[in-house]
């Protein structure tokens, strides 16, 4: 970034970012930054593993289940929120022709 690489050749337009992360960097942002090279490494090589990595993704979702993004949504309403489901009545699906091509569409009351 210092050099100008980024900025056509401009080494002192990100100067205050640059002195931002290098001197305060109040997130440590840079503090772990060998680290997270060194995990992508990692992860890159076991990509390269198409077999293992194929099981690890599978395992992976299985085992998220309980983190899925529906029941947080439901523990935000409940817990967070105060909200709860607000009923849709839905009326017979038509295929229409709207300029896209015939889409499924769905009329809501």
């Amino acid at each position: 970034i210092a050099s100008g690489h980024f900025s056509q050749g401009d080494g002192g337009l990100f100067k205050p970012l640059l002195d931002k992360l290098l001197y305060q960097d109040p997130y440590l942002l840079l503090a772990d930054y060998q680290a997270y090279l060194d995990c992508q490494q990692s992860v890159g090589e076991a990509y390269s593993h198409t077999d293992s990595w194929t099981r690890m993704s599978i395992l992976n979702a299985i085992r998220m289940g309980m983190f899925s993004s529906d029941r947080s949504v439901r523990d935000y309403c409940d817990g967070i929120w105060k909200a709860s489901p607000l009923p849709i009545t839905l009326t017979e699906y038509t295929d229409g022709d709207f300029g896209l091509g015939n889409e499924l569409t769905c009329r809501i009351r």
